[in-house]
């Protein structure tokens, strides 16, 4: 459904976003200049700071924040905090803001401008909660940034995402920021500017969504609980110049302030393997694909590089196929999780199988002291805290981790650990909050990654530095997906064993699904932005190239357009039938992910009013991409198809995907 917006605001908005086409540099964002008059001024309950590219200001009555660019704009960045915060205390002067209290809410808040950003800091010294900042009221507001998968910018006033969230919009829905969201951000266009939200505290915090006249709103909401340790939030606030990717933009210059920003160049030159990441495919390898046969028709095709992983069933890739893979100059890895026990004597995965008293004496425990039934209801949920309590004398993972690669595989997916699902534990000895979880999978990840290709499933930004790759990050999933892939006569199950359907049956997408998930015009790179020359982000494993048959034009163009591999599932049938397109798509890839993957996304920008032509840049010029979504020419460029340019081309390269299929 196309945007309700007239031609003429349509080309105004476009040669707006043309004008700006936002370098996204570590300097756009964070002017150094703003901290000599960081103290900004006070005035009854108006505090205004400085910000980069304007002044904020903050109502320390109510919270609510507004802002006057340079241009000359008025914003609304957040209406008053929904539910009120009672009377606030005395406000106090410090040397970079202000400080005061809600004594009402146990709340202490300090509001500082840090790094050309309005930082709000609240502390709770009881468990309570809060609703704010209260987002999209300003009348300007256009359009929401939301970071599921690889990103979404949705028209405020657009009717698909203003249905309500059981019918696949967004409206009355909530999304759990630390949880189900790729990056801790959300962003607004408003006219010429717009402005970026990043929480770091995103455990306790979520996000809810109403349509009030018709345009979407959001709402963050924070619990405070001393039992999770999310007694304290933090939210910043960025005025952008409205281009969709600024948010991403701002929150990737954050964490490389922070120290948080990962570098897969970096990645390479500690282990040179992660080198072979770039120009790769992904594809899970089944049956006959997972042999030296297999291995050897691939590179026949003139397949270049891959990464192969195969999964934890019987018949895993010998020693033989291991070998003739790397000498193809592929990466081999096999799939294990760390987060799942059973009773030895049933369980039905080997990876649910440790030694001694693992299970279930490491199962996550709730406050009632029952387990936490483990994914597909299987089994318990292990906890992290308990493993690296007894790795330093009983090496379970280490043990583990040497029995998976004694094949001489070189790369590792390690289901669960890099996603949002995070646990508090109360069993006995091993004690954890969700933060405390977070830090010892990222421990456990570190070490792994000195000596394997580490990649995990839908990587989430505070992950970036331990893995190099990840599966499941590109795909922006609507909740409709898990029902149809729970309905195992449409979507397929674990059978044949050597094909399953799960993986192997193509399967349509409803209309809203395929609207939710892939519509061109509702996708944005917000994740390439901020993390692409970190790690190798792809879609999920469950989603390959020859799933989701009415898609694969427009995946394709993405792929290309974002400078991120296509993931398959593959057996000896499949290689035969499809391999053929594999490589002609691999071989276009493969020279434009070497030469860009490990630089930065430094633009991102539509070139026509509907959004159908669409266009990046990497490495400031080093790459550039353009693709047409839609079915016209525009500008030369044939309609699904795409032009990718490398600084020294004298002519792009053109790929047109539908082409190459059957």
């Amino acid at each position: 459904m196309k945007p309700n917006l007239p031609k003429a605001t349509g080309r105004r908005r476009t040669t707006r976003v043309l004008a700006a086409s936002l370098v996204l540099s570590a300097t756009t964002f964070g002017v150094a200049g703003c901290d000599s008059a960081a103290a900004g001024t006070l005035e009854g309950s108006r505090l205004e700071l400085p910000v980069a590219g304007g002044t904020a200001v903050v109502d320390t009555a109510s919270l609510a924040v507004s802002a006057h660019t340079d241009d000359g704009q008025q914003l609304v960045l957040s209406a008053a905090a929904d539910g009120g915060l009672g009377a606030p205390g005395p406000v106090t002067r410090t040397a970079d803001g202000a400080r005061w209290s809600y004594p009402a809410k146990g709340l202490k808040v300090t509001a500082s401008s840090e790094r050309g950003r309005l930082r709000i800091k609240m502390r709770a010294d009881r468990d309570g909660s809060v609703s704010w900042p209260v987002t999209g009221t300003d009348r300007a507001a256009s359009a929401v940034q939301l970071p599921r998968g690889e990103g979404l910018d949705i028209p405020v006033r657009d009717g698909f995402w203003n249905r309500s969230a059981e019918k696949g919009g967004l409206a009355g829905g909530s999304v759990d920021v630390s949880g189900e969201l790729s990056l801790p951000l959300w962003g607004y266009s408003m006219g010429r500017a717009g402005v970026s939200y990043l929480t770091p505290t995103d455990t306790g915090t979520s996000l809810r969504f109403a349509s009030t006249g018709g345009r979407l709103r959001a709402t963050a909401a924070h619990a405070f609980d001393a039992g999770e340790g999310t007694r304290d939030y933090d939210v910043s606030f960025s005025l952008t110049d409205g281009n969709p990717v600024a948010p991403a933009a701002d929150y990737r210059s954050y964490l490389s302030q922070h120290g948080q920003l990962g570098s897969l160049r970096k990645k390479i030159r500690k282990n040179p393997a992660n080198g072979k990441l770039l120009g790769a495919f992904h594809a899970y390898v089944w049956g006959d694909a997972r042999t030296v046969s297999g291995v050897d028709k691939l590179k026949q095709l003139g397949v270049d590089r891959m990464w192969l992983g195969y999964d934890s069933g019987p018949g895993p890739m010998n020693a033989q196929a291991v070998r003739a893979a790397k000498k193809a100059g592929y990466l081999v890895g096999p799939y294990d999780t760390f987060a799942n026990g059973q009773d030895p004597k049933t369980a039905d995965s080997p990876t649910s199988v440790w030694p001694g008293r693992v299970y279930p004496d490491f199962c996550v425990r709730k406050a009632d002291g029952t387990a936490e039934t483990g994914f597909g209801n299987r089994g318990c949920y292990l906890s992290s805290r308990a493993f690296e309590r007894a790795e330093p004398i009983k090496h379970y993972l280490a043990d583990r981790t040497r029995t998976m690669v004694a094949n001489g595989a070189d790369s590792y997916f390690l289901d669960v650990d890099a996603t949002g699902e995070l646990f508090r534990d109360h069993g006995k000895g091993h004690q954890m909050t969700k933060a405390g979880d977070r830090a010892m999978r990222l421990a456990r990840m570190q070490r792994l990654s000195k000596n394997l290709v580490l990649g995990s499933e839908a990587a989430q930004a505070w992950a970036n530095k331990a893995v190099a790759y990840n599966h499941g990050s590109g795909t922006p999933v609507a909740d409709g997906l898990w029902k149809l892939e729970r309905d195992k006569k449409t979507w397929g199950g674990y059978m044949p064993e050597k094909a399953p359907g799960a993986f192997f049956k193509p399967v349509k997408l409803s209309a809203e699904l395929a609207t939710a998930m892939y519509d061109p015009k509702y996708r944005v790179p917000l994740y390439e932005t901020a993390l692409h020359s970190s790690l190798v982000n792809a879609e999920r494993w469950e989603l390959s190239y020859e799933k989701l048959p009415a898609q694969k034009t427009t995946r394709a163009l993405l792929a290309m357009l974002y400078n991120t591999p296509l993931n398959y599932v593959l057996d000896g049938p499949t290689i035969a039938k499809n391999g053929p397109e594999l490589a002609a798509l691999q071989k276009y890839f493969s020279p434009l992910h070497r030469a860009a993957g490990t630089e930065k996304m430094t633009s991102f920008r539509w070139l026509t009013g509907d959004r159908t032509v669409q266009r990046t840049v990497f490495g400031n010029g080093k790459l550039t991409v353009t693709a047409n979504f839609g079915s016209k020419p525009q500008a030369g460029l044939t309609g699904g198809c795409v032009d990718a340019k490398l600084s020294g081309d004298k002519q792009p390269r053109r790929l047109c995907p539908a082409q190459l299929s059957g």
